[in-house]
């Protein structure tokens, strides 16, 4: 007798020999199913799988870039506003440098930066590309500040061509120049506030001292904010077709007369003073006397259409010139302090070994003097003031007792300012 069980799938009944029917013709179903697409895979291009590999992988190297534009993307975000930060903050040294009267340029300061900056790249190979970056940045800043410092006046004695306006307008090369005849109304300009800053000689290594110079430092009210030498080159410039033979007198300023003295005694010209060289050129200039030359730069001569009869007439080929930057405010910025060097004046108590007691003192706190010379004072018969440069910090704890201890010895004592050592103009005086 046959059985049947039953399997209910919905409404509809199936006995079991019909389930083992089913069964067999969903796995032919299956099997006939994967044979198609065996087949069906068979017939396909050889190249198309190759083709779907290469797509899936530019796929994935797409958005690897991507995501590294993305990175890109957002760190020139970041990079963006650390700009803005640091451009406000080139417009505060900007101010700073305006207020007293600083050259936008220092090269110690770049030079430092970079140094201490490239040590955070490891990677020496993109280490040079860093400090290409950084060179490129600190000249954008540079631009800002010339910018922003259009506006600064700068008083010089003479007239243009003279070393002093060719020293500031080295220094200061965005700057209105301003000339005035002596170098008493150019001091006086930056104390009355008509000038921001005013650049004037204080020793040439030839001649020595700028006697009335110092005097004014002596008696006046304003900072030395640094201190520059600038290479001078004398030259004897004369009219257009003027030869060595035709000259008979020279013009030009005491000291530049000075500095050539073996040359004009050599070819016996009579020497003429004159308030500055740029002036002697200008005479010579305007007179046109093919007999008198001028004693000058070159600058001059191409100022004022004068020929350069002879070059280099100076007796030392060594001869520098230091200038000074006056200004009313002290500058307190100490990013100089490890090659710097302070400047000091005073006077003595008028009791036996006085002197010798200051200058010891400050050796005695190892600050090395570099300049020591004395001056009349002309308020007071044989009564004199001492002018001191010394290597160091000033500002430093030891300079602080130094300056005290000192003071003890002193009638009167003046802290001048500091400057940088390294500061040498780019250029000749005479080109």
């Amino acid at each position: 007798m046959t059985h049947f069980h039953t399997v209910n799938c919905g409404s509809v009944h199936f006995g079991q020999d019909r389930i083992y029917f089913l069964h067999g013709a969903i796995q032919g179903f299956a099997r006939s199913a994967s044979l198609s697409a065996e087949r069906r895979r068979a017939k396909m291009p050889l190249n198309y799988f190759a083709r779907l590999s290469a797509y899936m992988r530019k796929e994935k190297e797409m958005d690897k870039l991507q995501n590294a534009r993305n990175e890109i993307n957002e760190i020139d975000r970041q990079i963006a506003e650390l700009f803005v930060r640091r451009m406000s903050a080139v417009k505060d040294v900007a101010e700073y440098k305006l207020e007293h009267g600083l050259q936008i340029l220092d090269e110690s300061r770049e030079q430092s930066l970079i140094k201490q900056n490239a040590e955070y790249i490891k990677d020496a190979g993109i280490r040079s590309y860093y400090i290409q970056f950084l060179q490129d940045m600190l000249n954008v800043s540079k631009q800002y500040q010339r910018r922003l410092m259009e506006g600064l006046k700068v008083a010089y004695s003479g007239v243009e061509g003279a070393f002093s306006y060719i020293a500031a307008k080295r220094i200061f090369p965005d700057a209105q120049l301003i000339s005035y005849d002596d170098f008493q109304t150019a001091y006086d300009s930056v104390s009355s506030g008509e000038c921001d800053c005013a650049v004037m000689p204080i020793e040439n290594s030839f001649a020595g001292e700028v006697g009335q110079v110092m005097d004014l430092m002596f008696s006046g009210s304003l900072h030395v904010n640094g201190v520059y030498s600038l290479r001078i080159s004398q030259n004897l410039l004369g009219i257009k077709g003027a030869a060595l033979s035709d000259i008979q007198r020279v013009v030009s300023h005491p000291q530049a007369l000075d500095q050539c003295a073996g040359y004009i005694k050599k070819h016996g010209f009579e020497s003429i003073q004159s308030a500055n060289t740029a002036r002697a050129a200008k005479s010579v200039a305007e007179t046109g006397d093919i007999h008198l030359a001028a004693i000058a730069s070159m600058e001059t001569a191409e100022l004022y259409g004068l020929e350069v009869i002879d070059h280099d007439i100076n007796e030392s080929l060594l001869n520098t010139t230091r200038f000074a930057v006056f200004s009313r405010i002290e500058n307190a910025n100490h990013d100089f302090r490890e090659d710097s060097r302070f400047l000091l004046m005073f006077t003595v108590k008028n009791v036996a070994g006085a002197l010798a007691k200051a200058i010891n003192v400050i050796g005695e706190y190892g600050f090395n003097m570099s300049v020591l010379r004395s001056r009349p004072m002309k308020e007071l018969a044989w009564k004199y003031y001492f002018y001191v440069e010394a290597d160091g910090d000033e500002t430093s704890e030891n300079g602080r007792k130094m300056l005290e201890k000192l003071s003890e010895q002193c009638d009167m004592l003046k802290v001048l300012g500091s400057y940088s050592i390294k500061t040498e103009l780019k250029g000749d005086g005479g080109q």
